[in-house]
Protein backbone atom coordinates (compact mmCIF):
# COMPACT_ATOMS: atom_id res chain seq x y z
CA UNK A 1 0.00 0.00 0.00
CA UNK A 2 2.92 2.28 1.10
CA UNK A 3 4.63 1.74 -2.21
CA UNK A 4 1.08 2.57 -4.45
CA UNK A 5 0.84 5.65 -2.55
CA UNK A 6 4.62 6.96 -3.20
CA UNK A 7 4.46 5.55 -6.78
CA UNK A 8 0.86 7.59 -7.07
CA UNK A 9 2.66 10.73 -6.18
CA UNK A 10 5.10 10.01 -8.67
CA UNK A 11 2.88 9.20 -11.68
CA UNK A 12 0.58 12.14 -10.52
CA UNK A 13 3.38 14.63 -10.75
CA UNK A 14 3.91 14.12 -14.19
CA UNK A 15 -0.43 13.89 -14.97
CA UNK A 16 -0.55 17.33 -13.39
CA UNK A 17 2.29 18.96 -15.49
CA UNK A 18 0.88 17.53 -18.80
CA UNK A 19 -2.90 18.35 -17.15
CA UNK A 20 -2.14 22.33 -16.34
CA UNK A 21 -1.73 23.12 -20.75
CA UNK A 22 -4.61 20.90 -21.21
CA UNK A 23 -6.96 22.79 -18.95
CA UNK A 24 -6.31 26.14 -20.03
CA UNK A 25 -6.67 25.35 -24.06
CA UNK A 26 -9.46 23.68 -23.07
CA UNK A 27 -11.42 26.37 -21.51
CA UNK A 28 -10.29 29.36 -23.69
CA UNK A 29 -11.13 27.44 -27.04
CA UNK A 30 -13.37 25.67 -25.68
CA UNK A 31 -12.23 21.81 -27.19
CA UNK A 32 -11.61 18.82 -26.00
CA UNK A 33 -7.69 19.01 -27.75
CA UNK A 34 -7.12 14.97 -27.84
CA UNK A 35 -3.94 16.17 -29.12
CA UNK A 36 -2.22 17.81 -26.26
CA UNK A 37 -0.48 14.24 -24.66
CA UNK A 38 1.17 13.98 -27.54
CA UNK A 39 3.07 16.72 -27.12
CA UNK A 40 4.54 14.99 -23.82
CA UNK A 41 5.95 12.77 -26.93
CA UNK A 42 8.00 15.55 -28.73
CA UNK A 43 9.51 16.71 -25.90
CA UNK A 44 10.89 13.12 -24.61
CA UNK A 45 12.07 12.64 -27.98
CA UNK A 46 13.49 16.29 -28.57
CA UNK A 47 15.25 15.96 -25.49
CA UNK A 48 16.25 12.37 -26.52
CA UNK A 49 18.51 13.70 -29.96
CA UNK A 50 19.70 17.47 -27.92
CA UNK A 51 21.04 14.66 -25.83
CA UNK A 52 23.01 12.42 -27.42
CA UNK A 53 23.64 15.73 -29.38
CA UNK A 54 25.40 17.88 -26.89
CA UNK A 55 26.57 14.48 -25.79
CA UNK A 56 28.93 13.79 -28.71
CA UNK A 57 29.88 17.73 -28.81
CA UNK A 58 30.85 17.95 -24.84
CA UNK A 59 31.39 14.58 -23.93
CA UNK A 60 32.18 16.02 -20.55
CA UNK A 61 28.40 16.76 -19.89
CA UNK A 62 27.69 13.23 -20.45
CA UNK A 63 28.20 12.29 -16.69
CA UNK A 64 25.49 11.25 -14.67
CA UNK A 65 24.77 13.86 -11.62
CA UNK A 66 25.58 11.76 -8.52
CA UNK A 67 23.41 8.61 -7.84
CA UNK A 68 20.99 9.79 -10.79
CA UNK A 69 20.66 8.44 -14.52
CA UNK A 70 20.76 11.96 -15.27
CA UNK A 71 23.41 13.80 -17.16
CA UNK A 72 24.24 17.58 -17.42
CA UNK A 73 23.44 16.48 -21.10
CA UNK A 74 20.27 15.80 -20.46
CA UNK A 75 19.56 18.84 -17.84
CA UNK A 76 20.21 21.36 -20.97
CA UNK A 77 18.18 19.02 -23.30
CA UNK A 78 15.03 19.11 -21.54
CA UNK A 79 15.29 22.80 -21.04
CA UNK A 80 16.04 23.09 -24.64
CA UNK A 81 13.13 20.59 -25.47
CA UNK A 82 10.76 22.43 -23.67
CA UNK A 83 10.98 25.89 -25.89
CA UNK A 84 11.07 23.92 -28.87
CA UNK A 85 7.97 21.74 -28.08
CA UNK A 86 6.31 24.63 -26.78
CA UNK A 87 7.04 26.27 -30.41
CA UNK A 88 5.59 23.45 -31.68
CA UNK A 89 2.18 23.76 -29.68
CA UNK A 90 2.11 27.37 -31.48
CA UNK A 91 2.94 26.09 -34.70
CA UNK A 92 0.04 23.26 -34.33
CA UNK A 93 -2.61 26.18 -33.58
CA UNK A 94 -1.46 28.39 -36.21
CA UNK A 95 -1.21 25.90 -39.41
CA UNK A 96 -4.34 23.65 -37.91
CA UNK A 97 -6.85 24.78 -34.58
CA UNK A 98 -6.73 28.80 -35.67
CA UNK A 99 -8.19 27.76 -39.06
CA UNK A 100 -10.57 25.42 -37.95
CA UNK A 101 -11.65 27.42 -35.47
CA UNK A 102 -12.50 30.29 -38.17
CA UNK A 103 -14.63 28.05 -40.20
CA UNK A 104 -16.26 25.40 -38.11
CA UNK A 105 -17.65 24.88 -34.02
CA UNK A 106 -16.16 23.03 -31.14
CA UNK A 107 -16.82 19.52 -33.09
CA UNK A 108 -14.61 20.25 -36.32
CA UNK A 109 -11.78 21.13 -33.16
CA UNK A 110 -11.74 17.65 -31.76
CA UNK A 111 -11.72 15.74 -34.52
CA UNK A 112 -8.93 18.07 -35.88
CA UNK A 113 -7.16 17.35 -32.81
CA UNK A 114 -7.41 13.68 -33.15
CA UNK A 115 -5.86 14.10 -36.96
CA UNK A 116 -3.17 16.19 -35.09
CA UNK A 117 -2.87 13.55 -32.38
CA UNK A 118 -2.04 10.58 -34.93
CA UNK A 119 0.09 12.70 -37.83
CA UNK A 120 2.70 13.44 -34.49
CA UNK A 121 2.67 9.57 -33.59
CA UNK A 122 3.30 8.46 -37.04
CA UNK A 123 5.60 10.96 -37.98
CA UNK A 124 7.51 10.27 -34.47
CA UNK A 125 7.16 6.59 -35.28
CA UNK A 126 8.58 6.86 -38.85
CA UNK A 127 11.75 9.22 -37.19
CA UNK A 128 12.27 7.18 -34.62
CA UNK A 129 11.17 3.89 -35.11
CA UNK A 130 8.72 1.96 -32.97
CA UNK A 131 11.34 0.12 -30.19
CA UNK A 132 10.77 1.36 -27.00
CA UNK A 133 14.04 3.63 -25.91
CA UNK A 134 15.57 5.06 -22.95
CA UNK A 135 18.10 8.05 -21.91
CA UNK A 136 20.66 6.00 -20.42
CA UNK A 137 21.59 2.03 -20.85
CA UNK A 138 22.86 2.60 -17.18
CA UNK A 139 21.20 0.66 -14.31
CA UNK A 140 20.04 2.61 -11.33
CA UNK A 141 18.99 -0.05 -8.33
CA UNK A 142 16.18 1.26 -6.05
CA UNK A 143 16.95 2.08 -2.09
CA UNK A 144 15.34 0.43 0.33
CA UNK A 145 13.88 3.48 2.31
CA UNK A 146 12.08 1.22 4.56
CA UNK A 147 12.16 -2.64 5.46
CA UNK A 148 8.58 -3.07 7.31
CA UNK A 149 6.26 -1.74 5.73
CA UNK A 150 8.46 -2.34 2.31
CA UNK A 151 9.34 0.85 0.36
CA UNK A 152 11.60 0.64 -2.51
CA UNK A 153 12.69 4.12 -4.05
CA UNK A 154 14.73 4.82 -6.83
CA UNK A 155 16.69 8.36 -7.14
CA UNK A 156 15.44 9.23 -10.66
CA UNK A 157 12.19 8.78 -9.11
CA UNK A 158 12.88 11.30 -6.22
CA UNK A 159 14.27 13.28 -8.69
CA UNK A 160 11.11 13.78 -11.15
CA UNK A 161 8.69 14.47 -7.75
CA UNK A 162 11.08 17.19 -6.69
CA UNK A 163 11.78 18.98 -9.82
CA UNK A 164 7.61 18.53 -10.96
CA UNK A 165 6.77 19.95 -7.73
CA UNK A 166 9.43 23.22 -8.08
CA UNK A 167 8.32 23.73 -11.50
CA UNK A 168 4.47 24.23 -9.92
CA UNK A 169 5.80 25.98 -7.74
CA UNK A 170 7.62 28.41 -10.14
CA UNK A 171 4.16 28.73 -12.05
CA UNK A 172 2.49 29.56 -8.80
CA UNK A 173 4.76 32.64 -7.95
CA UNK A 174 4.66 33.68 -11.87
CA UNK A 175 0.72 33.41 -11.66
CA UNK A 176 -0.01 34.68 -7.95
CA UNK A 177 2.72 37.39 -7.99
CA UNK A 178 3.04 38.86 -11.40
CA UNK A 179 1.07 41.19 -13.72
CA UNK A 180 1.34 38.41 -16.54
CA UNK A 181 0.81 35.80 -14.29
CA UNK A 182 -2.48 37.90 -13.27
CA UNK A 183 -3.54 38.31 -17.30
CA UNK A 184 -3.04 34.75 -17.56
CA UNK A 185 -4.70 33.47 -15.08
CA UNK A 186 -7.65 35.70 -16.12
CA UNK A 187 -7.71 34.23 -19.35
CA UNK A 188 -7.81 30.79 -18.01
CA UNK A 189 -10.60 31.34 -15.71
CA UNK A 190 -12.93 33.56 -17.77
CA UNK A 191 -11.38 34.55 -21.22
CA UNK A 192 -14.63 36.65 -21.91
CA UNK A 193 -14.09 39.16 -19.03
CA UNK A 194 -10.88 38.81 -19.84
CA UNK A 195 -11.02 40.08 -23.06
CA UNK A 196 -13.35 43.13 -22.16
CA UNK A 197 -11.14 44.23 -19.29
CA UNK A 198 -8.31 45.12 -22.06
CA UNK A 199 -6.18 41.73 -22.06
CA UNK A 200 -4.67 40.79 -25.63
CA UNK A 201 -6.87 37.30 -26.19
CA UNK A 202 -4.70 36.31 -29.30
CA UNK A 203 -1.31 37.36 -27.03
CA UNK A 204 -2.21 34.78 -24.34
CA UNK A 205 -3.51 32.10 -26.74
CA UNK A 206 0.07 31.97 -27.97
CA UNK A 207 1.43 32.25 -24.43
CA UNK A 208 -0.69 29.48 -23.45
CA UNK A 209 0.55 26.92 -25.96
CA UNK A 210 4.05 27.93 -25.24
CA UNK A 211 3.36 27.04 -21.13
CA UNK A 212 1.40 23.92 -21.99
CA UNK A 213 3.84 22.75 -24.36
CA UNK A 214 6.81 23.40 -22.04
CA UNK A 215 4.63 21.96 -19.29
CA UNK A 216 4.02 18.90 -21.25
CA UNK A 217 7.76 18.46 -22.43
CA UNK A 218 8.89 18.23 -18.64
CA UNK A 219 6.46 15.79 -18.37
CA UNK A 220 7.63 13.78 -20.80
CA UNK A 221 11.14 13.74 -20.12
CA UNK A 222 10.47 13.25 -16.88
CA UNK A 223 8.33 10.10 -17.68
CA UNK A 224 11.32 8.89 -19.82
CA UNK A 225 13.40 8.71 -16.77
CA UNK A 226 11.53 6.50 -14.77
CA UNK A 227 10.20 4.18 -17.91
CA UNK A 228 10.97 4.07 -21.85
CA UNK A 229 9.54 6.48 -24.33
CA UNK A 230 7.83 5.09 -27.36
CA UNK A 231 5.76 6.70 -29.76
CA UNK A 232 2.48 5.91 -27.96
CA UNK A 233 3.66 7.82 -24.96
CA UNK A 234 1.26 10.44 -25.44
CA UNK A 235 -1.59 8.33 -26.53
CA UNK A 236 -0.92 5.81 -23.06
CA UNK A 237 -0.75 9.05 -21.17
CA UNK A 238 -4.06 11.31 -23.01
CA UNK A 239 -6.60 9.14 -20.74
CA UNK A 240 -5.07 9.69 -17.30
CA UNK A 241 -4.49 13.60 -18.26
CA UNK A 242 -7.69 14.33 -19.32
CA UNK A 243 -9.31 12.43 -16.64
CA UNK A 244 -6.69 14.85 -14.02
CA UNK A 245 -8.33 17.69 -16.30
CA UNK A 246 -11.93 16.59 -15.39
CA UNK A 247 -11.01 15.52 -11.70
CA UNK A 248 -9.82 19.36 -11.01
CA UNK A 249 -12.33 21.02 -13.16
CA UNK A 250 -12.15 22.62 -16.86
CA UNK A 251 -10.07 25.78 -16.87
CA UNK A 252 -8.64 25.53 -13.07
CA UNK A 253 -4.90 25.41 -13.19
CA UNK A 254 -4.83 24.71 -9.45
CA UNK A 255 -7.47 21.80 -10.03
CA UNK A 256 -5.21 20.30 -12.96
CA UNK A 257 -2.70 19.88 -10.07
CA UNK A 258 -4.63 18.18 -7.45
CA UNK A 259 -6.16 16.28 -10.26
CA UNK A 260 -3.27 15.09 -11.34
CA UNK A 261 -2.08 14.19 -8.05
CA UNK A 262 -5.72 12.24 -7.32
CA UNK A 263 -5.48 10.39 -10.78
CA UNK A 264 -2.33 9.20 -10.14
CA UNK A 265 -2.51 8.01 -6.40
CA UNK A 266 -6.52 6.19 -7.58
CA UNK A 267 -4.61 4.27 -10.10
CA UNK A 268 -2.13 3.25 -8.08
CA UNK A 269 -4.35 2.30 -5.57
CA UNK A 270 -6.21 0.27 -8.04
CA UNK A 271 -3.61 -1.99 -8.27
CA UNK A 272 -4.17 -3.53 -4.92
CA UNK A 273 -7.30 -5.17 -5.37
CA UNK A 274 -7.20 -5.03 -9.63
CA UNK A 275 -4.93 -7.08 -11.61
CA UNK A 276 -2.20 -4.75 -13.76
CA UNK A 277 -4.42 -5.31 -16.35
CA UNK A 278 -7.47 -3.05 -15.74
CA UNK A 279 -5.57 -0.64 -14.58
CA UNK A 280 -5.60 1.43 -17.66
CA UNK A 281 -9.89 1.42 -17.17
CA UNK A 282 -9.24 3.27 -13.98
CA UNK A 283 -9.16 7.13 -15.46
CA UNK A 284 -12.20 6.40 -17.51
CA UNK A 285 -13.69 5.05 -14.52
CA UNK A 286 -12.70 8.24 -12.63
CA UNK A 287 -13.86 10.30 -15.52
CA UNK A 288 -17.21 8.68 -15.49
CA UNK A 289 -17.44 9.23 -11.68
CA UNK A 290 -16.99 12.62 -11.78
CA UNK A 291 -19.33 13.45 -14.67
CA UNK A 292 -22.33 11.76 -12.88
CA UNK A 293 -20.79 12.72 -9.05
CA UNK A 294 -19.75 16.44 -9.84
CA UNK A 295 -20.03 17.41 -13.67
CA UNK A 296 -17.62 20.66 -13.38
CA UNK A 297 -14.80 19.11 -11.10
CA UNK A 298 -13.51 20.20 -8.03
CA UNK A 299 -12.80 23.60 -8.93
CA UNK A 300 -14.67 23.94 -11.64
CA UNK A 301 -17.03 26.75 -12.41
CA UNK A 302 -20.93 25.01 -12.72
CA UNK A 303 -22.22 26.40 -15.87
CA UNK A 304 -25.58 27.06 -16.91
Amino acid sequence: MIQNIVDGFLVGSILSLGAIGLTMAMHMLRFANFSHAELLSVGAYAALVFDALFSAVLPIIATAIGPLSLTWALTLATILSMGITGLSAIAIDKLVFKRVRAKGGELSMVFASFGVAMIIRNILGLIFGLDPVLYSQDIVFAIMVSADPLLLVKPDQVFTLVAALVIMFILHLVLSRTTFGYSLRAVAENPTLAQVSGINLNRMIVLIWLIGGGLAAAAGVFYGLTNQINPVLGRDLVLPIFAATIVGGIGSIYGAVLGGFLVGLASNLALTILPSGYSPAVPFLIILAVLLIRPHGLFGEERA
